[in-house]
């Protein structure tokens, strides 16, 4: 097997020929059309298993007919294939009202859903969970990570326990460490935090919620989890869910604290330790009564192909998902719709559009697939699905090139990719880039931890080299401040709210511009012989090498 980038720009540079940069031709005014239709109120915030989800899925479906390409989905009787790919999920919701206290020093305070706190649906599999007078234990960032003699819990009994645990890694406030400093690892993932909430057998982890550790603001928190939940089908659901899944804001937290004579600051510091011990909160308990409606549902990914001329069985996959929130909470207007216009009708139309031009081109040496995921928001769990039951063998996907958003405030100088991954993929894309006059720009905010919070983790995970592109922040159209200011405004006011919607101020020229780009590294990757790799020290490559035979 080559050595992807064995010469460094060498190798692209012959690739390069006949390959003209801007060859794709991507208006930005289809990218807009896309997104008014799919980010519209008539398609629901395209919630997994509801009206919203057919129209999306039905509408993707002829787009990817119209532009050219071939089902590319699950196999059928007759040999021939679907459109999509059936992901069967489990699906959880509160029945309202949750009945949720806390008895501080022998006095009860109730508190209520969204507020105080925010309660995942349980996933157990069970339809009602009471918890009362559970004691409450500080076990700090909950982290367990033997390979760097870190453990958080020391031996601590939890059964029958509620953890109070900190968001993100040991190392963020401080930016040095053992987990990477600024960066966050998996173990500073709410993810993480109740996969082990399982392992300790606590009744439930509740997650203290902090602005800058998260990366998002509570209305982003109490959102997302107030909402329906979903999961893959799992033969053991208490494998890998505690019953009781929250997070709480930061104040009622520290009271919590105080109530018991600790100093909440003092023990987070001691937490960034590997000296911490767990530390109950004396005199505090928690209760809380919830009834719970689990079904099973079958959601659905969509996958348009170009088959390779030459080597059919590569497959250059591009990834986005489709889905968004769905209806749930009320902002302050009244508006229970989440539209998701951003985050990621603008991903999902960019890819319709890229697939348009990619079968408008000659055809390529390998296949192309064109996957729309769904259930992203609820945890990767389209691509996971993908990943785990894939529709071609990940030993010959070449690569997945993932888009989560799309550039609305014009081009801009620069681009990034979620998470820095170490893999020649992206050192492709960066030479790529250069035939558009972009460079570079490392991911602004390591401690968001966003490499684990888009689709290409499904596939990177399993050794699949894979990124997720990132529109750069600084702006032709004023510059880094401009950019940045945009994208905390965002984050602030519309990330996961109902206020992300289409704007006509967007300008997507810069969308259409990277769309370009990216189909660029695709084809160049898809007329090509060569592999891209993890780099030496990735915790991918060695599931990726233990495939290397059917790489040829």
């Amino acid at each position: 097997m080559k050595q992807f980038l064995l010469a460094g720009a060498c190798a692209w540079a012959v690739l390069a020929l006949g390959a003209p940069a801007g060859a794709a031709d991507i208006d930005p005014a289809k990218i807009a059309d896309h997104v008014k239709i799919l980010a519209s109120d008539a398609f629901e915030g395209r919630g997994p298993a509801t009206a919203g989800e057919v129209k999306t899925v039905q509408y993707l479906t002829d787009q990817f007919k119209a532009a050219g390409l071939q089902p590319g989905g699950d196999l059928q009787k007759d040999g021939a294939r679907a459109w999509t790919q059936d992901v069967p999920l489990a699906q959880f919701d509160n029945k309202d009202p949750i009945k949720v206290s806390v008895t501080v020093n022998g006095q009860v305070q109730t508190w209520a859903q969204g507020e105080q706190i925010a309660i995942r649906a349980p996933q157990t599999g069970v339809d009602h969970v009471s918890v009362k007078d559970a004691p409450v234990v500080f076990v700090g960032y909950g982290v367990k990570a033997p390979e760097r003699n870190w453990d958080d819990f020391k031996g601590v009994d939890l059964k029958g326990k509620i953890a109070l645990v900190l968001v993100n890694d040991p190392d963020f406030e401080t930016g040095q460490g053992d987990f990477g400093g600024k960066a966050m690892t998996y173990y500073g993932r709410w993810t993480y935090k109740y996969e082990e909430a399982a392992r300790q057998g606590a009744v439930g982890f509740i997650v203290i919620h902090e602005t800058a550790p998260a990366s998002y603001g509570w209305n982003t928190v109490k959102n997302s989890n107030t909402n329906t939940v979903f999961d893959i089908i799992r033969a053991d659901p208490t494998k890998a869910h505690a019953p009781i899944e929250a997070w709480i804001q930061r104040d009622p937290a520290v009271e919590l604290f105080k109530a018991s004579g600790l100093d909440f600051e003092a023990l987070k510091k001691q937490a960034q330790t590997r000296d911490f011990k767990p530390v109950t909160l004396k005199g505090v308990t928690f209760s809380t009564d919830i009834a719970v409606d689990a079904k099973k549902i079958v959601s659905k990914n969509v996958a348009g192909l170009l088959p390779g001329t030459k080597h059919p069985e590569d497959k250059v996959i591009y990834t986005a998902h489709w889905d968004h929130l769905g209806v749930g909470l009320p902002d302050a207007k009244g508006d229970r719709i989440y539209n998701g216009a951003l985050d990621n009708a603008s991903g999902t139309s960019v890819l319709i559009e890229m697939a348009r031009a990619a079968a408008a081109q000659p055809r390529t040496e390998r296949s192309m697939l064109f996957l729309a995921v769904t259930a992203e928001e609820k945890g990767l769990l389209g691509s996971e699905y993908y990943a785990a039951n894939p529709l071609y063998p990940l030993a010959t996907t070449v690569a997945d090139i993932n888009m989560d958003g799309a550039s609305v405030n014009g081009p801009s100088r620069d681009f990034g990719t979620s998470g820095d991954a170490p893999l020649t993929l992206q050192d492709d894309l960066i030479e790529v880039a250069k035939g558009y006059h972009m460079t570079y720009s490392p991911d602004p905010r390591p401690g968001a931890g966003s490499f684990f919070r888009s689709d290409h983790f499904s596939f990177a995970k399993r050794g699949v080299p894979a990124i997720s592109f990132g529109g750069g922040q600084d702006l032709v159209n004023g510059g880094k401040a401009r950019g940045e200011a945009l994208q905390k405004a965002y984050t602030t006011d519309k990330y996961h709210q109902p206020a992300d919607e289409y704007s006509a101020d967007w300008d997507l020229t810069g969308a259409a511009q990277n769309a370009e780009m990216l189909l660029d590294l695709g084809t160049r990757l898809a007329n090509s012989r060569e592999w891209p790799e993890w780099k030496a020290g990735s915790e991918f490559k060695a599931e990726r090498d233990k495939t290397a035979s059917a790489r040829k």
